[in-house]
């Protein structure tokens, strides 16, 4: 399996594969506000709760399965995961939840993109093997121009930066970003499947217990709305698992980078599922912007790709 997901192509399609899975998150959140009427951050974060905890359940029965043996982790890798819970689950998604009912779905999928470059920042501080490049450093200074240029008003999806939207979008994407590189270090404590499992089941009962302290319903389940919460919660458990092991095998940087793909889906998903105006000189050089950002960090380097892949082992 490692030479699988350290194969170029197989990591470029499986990446791509959990980012679009992602970018579809944002216009089917805002759905389930709509269909479960959530109102409030209370709500929000209950409602996020919901979602990931059946997340961590699924993977959870997906991981036995796979390893058929019911999977545990050892006691001292507790701190790890649950420490991975709080940062890549409930921290991320408390402010995901919040900030995305205060701004549009296109909007937020291109500020998410900044994921990316957290990730690389971070990486370089804390692993050795993932320093900065020119190349990852201009790949992400023109990602990053692109959420920059989503939020110069007038004329951004939804206008402006705002401290409750848009600010906690950002602050969900240097979340995620650092979580990326945290579970680099922890991956090989358990397996991938156990660790996201794990993690999953973890945050999201924290998210289920914020919610309810901050006096958070979450009511009207229909079989429409119940499909819906099903489809996010398994979204969550494909894209986690098959990222976790993209990142067990590979460089940071060559899986996080394609993060910026997920405004592309987001976006195109929103205008799709939620009719937003996205057809604006603005918005297009955003995302122009973003994916070109994952053609320049991608560029060789000049070191042969067996080097990449052996620091990745």
């Amino acid at each position: 399996m490692e030479r699988f997901y350290q194969n170029t192509a197989a990591r470029v399609f499986l990446a791509l594969v959990c980012c679009a899975l992602w970018g579809s998150a944002f216009p089917c959140v805002k759905i389930g506000y709509e269909m479960f009427q959530v109102e409030g951050a209370g709500s929000q974060i209950l409602f996020a709760g919901y979602r990931f905890f059946l997340a961590g359940v699924l993977t959870f029965i997906l991981a036995c399965g796979l390893e058929r043996r019911l999977v545990v982790i050892r006691r001292s890798s507790l701190p790890y995961v649950f420490g991975q819970g709080i940062l890549q689950t409930t921290v991320q998604y408390v402010c995901f939840y919040i900030g995305l009912s205060n701004t549009t779905g296109a909007k937020g999928s291109v500020i998410n993109a900044s994921n990316a470059f957290f990730a690389i920042l971070v990486a370089h501080f804390l692993m050795k093997s993932e320093k900065i490049t020119w190349q990852k450093a201009v790949g992400c200074v023109i990602g990053f121009a692109g959420v920059i240029v989503i939020n110069l008003a007038p004329g951004g999806l939804g206008g402006g930066f705002h401290l409750a939207g848009e600010g906690l979008i950002l602050l969900c994407s240097f979340a995620y970003g650092t979580s990326s590189v945290t579970l680099k270090l922890i991956s090989d404590r358990e397996s991938p499947a156990a660790i996201t499992a794990y993690q999953l089941l973890f945050g999201g009962a924290l998210l289920i217990l914020i919610g309810i302290l901050a006096g958070g319903q979450v009511g009207h389940f229909t079989p429409s709305s119940t499909l819906l919460l099903i489809y996010l919660a398994l979204l969550s458990t494909i894209a986690f698992t098959l990222w976790a092991e993209l990142l067990k095998y590979n460089p940071v940087g060559k899986v996080t980078v394609f993060g910026f793909s997920i405004p592309v889906f987001g976006v195109a998903l929103s205008a799709l599922l939620l009719g937003e105006d996205i057809f604006r000189l603005q918005n297009l050089a955003a995302l122009a912007l973003v994916s070109l950002g994952i053609v320049v960090v991608n560029l060789q380097t000049g070191k042969p790709a067996e080097a990449l892949q052996n620091e990745a082992g």
